[in-house]
């Protein structure tokens, strides 16, 4: 039955909605709509000119319609009258198969084929900086250790507090915040579901987090590695596998809980980490936080090998604890789509092809992963990322080639477009040569 959106603003006092989709850079994309429209829009969609955002189109392709999903709908807890829909790209008649909701949606649609459903949350880190960004926001937060500051945090409370009051109402059960390893840095947790359920919300926080701390005279930035001395921002994703309401990772008797689907999956991540990187790690900046020599504090807590582990951080996969494992790759610019996208098709091809993730390494590899064997590394810079993302079968046979070739085009522009930038260190240090 078709819902009746009309109506439904009338008796929650929504005026406006916004209809939203995410392009492939992450970058939310929007049309503000009156609710007395809202009925129509949600059948033929709202119009976009693709070429005008990051979709790999051009100014000759006909409109985007972007149909709302009107189960994503969230009344924005700070701006009562609006509405927020997650939306899916349509162009021709058919859906814009690069659009990366879609993307997802498809490998959604392919684990149910299999009888499987990926649940998943998500650990979001940000920092609130000054309204030029050059600066944490609180002059009073340089601890070299300011994991957990309880001043600190308390001195950033009305905005942490506005968030999490936010997601409570959302029903979104948060259970806790913190301020993170760097000065200036948060992270706030709510509970996991289903995997297009948790990029929706992952979307929509990015934005709540910045409209709030807008509010209060700040800015909020999930950059991955605004200042060079200090911890990066990541974007930890925890997983699970579920089939008939029983999480198929989960084994007792399996070697940390763990069931050799489980293992499988997780070799599945492991064998496409490098290509994989292009998705999780998905800008410039991106390398200076998986590649970066020690922070203040002492350590980056971020991975630079193809690892996994027990409950250990340093390693790029942890089992901390039976029928889930973190991924520790994916930073703060992850596109919520594309991680949740990328990490089932790799999960899948893993159990598709009983991929073995070998043994797991009980090290800290901060000091002794210079010892390991064998042990890939991690692209060092975005364009190798890019590069590996282009010849990866894994990659090309879950999401299509027109999303691969769309995806390579444009974040090569993107580099391209970085090199042509001349920095101080070049000349400071080239000058003479």
């Amino acid at each position: 039955m078709t819902t009746d959106l009309e109506k439904q603003a009338k008796e929650r006092g929504i005026k406006y909605f916004l209809i939203s989709f995410t392009d492939l850079f992450g970058t939310q994309r929007s049309k503000l709509v009156p609710a007395e429209a809202i009925n129509e829009m949600a059948k033929t969609g709202a119009g976009f000119a693709g070429f005008a955002t990051w979709l790999d189109m051009t100014p000759a392709d006909p409109d985007t319609f972007v149909i709302p999903d009107p189960s994503s709908l969230i009344q924005l807890p700070w701006r009562k009258e609006v509405g927020w829909f997650a939306g899916d790209p349509w162009m021709n008649g058919k859906e814009v198969e690069h659009a990366p909701r879609n993307v997802l949606r498809r490998q959604i649609a392919a684990a149910a084929e299999q009888g499987l459903q990926m649940k998943s949350g998500v650990e979001c880190e940000f920092f609130l900086v000054g309204p030029e960004g050059d600066c944490v926001s609180d002059p009073a937060d340089r601890q070299s250790k300011p994991c957990y500051d309880q001043s600190a945090l308390m001195r950033r409370y009305d905005v942490i507090a506005e968030i999490c009051d936010s997601m409570l109402e959302l029903g979104w059960k948060p259970y806790q915040n913190d301020h993170e390893d760097a000065n200036g840095q948060f992270e706030m947790n709510w509970d996991y579901d289903d995997a297009l359920v948790t990029a929706d919300r992952h979307s929509f926080f990015k934005y709540m987090v910045r409209s709030i701390a807008e509010k209060h005279g700040l800015r909020a930035t999930f950059m991955p590695k605004p200042f060079t001395n200090l911890t990066g921002s990541g974007c930890h994703a925890h997983v699970s596998l579920w089939k008939d309401g029983k999480n198929v990772f989960s084994d007792k008797k399996g070697e940390l809980g763990i069931s050799a689907l489980g293992y499988q999956f997780l070799g599945g991540i492991l064998a496409s980490a490098e290509s994989l990187a292009a998705l999780t790690n998905p800008t410039v900046n991106s390398y200076k936080r998986i590649n970066a020599p020690v922070t203040l504090s002492g350590a980056t807590w971020s991975p630079n090998t193809v690892t996994y582990t027990g409950n250990n951080r340093t390693h790029m996969i942890r089992i901390p604890d039976e029928g889930r494992f973190e991924v520790r790759l994916a930073d703060g610019a992850v596109n919520p789509y594309l991680l949740q996208a990328a990490l089932l098709a790799a999960g899948l091809d893993g159990i598709k092809h009983a991929r073995d993730p070998g043994k797991r390494l009980d090290i800290n590899m901060y000091t002794h992963g210079h010892l390991v064997e064998g042990a890939k590394k991690l692209p060092l810079n975005l364009l190798d990322a890019v590069r590996a993302f282009e010849r990866s079968t894994v990659f090309k046979h879950a999401f299509g080639t027109e999303f691969v070739n769309a995806y390579v085009k444009l974040k090569t522009e993107s580099w391209n477009e970085y090199t042509r930038h001349l920095s101080k260190w070049e000349l400071e240090t080239t000058l003479d040569c």
